[in-house]
């Protein structure tokens, strides 16, 4: 799969994330969507290097959806954990 095909899957993985996991985030749609990105080459990479998963080369591949998912899901907690606070009310 491309690097294109990557971002495209992230962009549905934050999608995904973000449905999974609803409230407020401190970086609204684009943070989540940049979340999401790097949540599936988190996913993609984390499934290859430690669960010894050779990366497809299918886009429709369901083990690469279900860890580009959990990556995005992983980032959105940790961000949420990190920044939570910065949108509360002053």
């Amino acid at each position: 799969m491309s690097i294109v095909g990557w971002i495209i899957l992230g962009l549905v993985a934050g999608v995904i994330a973000k449905v999974l996991l609803p409230g407020r985030d401190p970086g609204g749609l684009v943070g989540t969507t940049l979340i999401g990105i790097v949540g599936a080459f988190l996913g993609g990479w984390i499934s290859s290097r430690f669960l010894d998963r050779p990366i497809s080369n299918e886009f429709f591949d369901t083990a690469t959806w279900v860890a580009a998912i959990g990556g995005s899901l992983v980032l959105l907690i940790a961000y949420r954990l990190l920044f939570g606070n910065s949108r509360e009310r002053r």
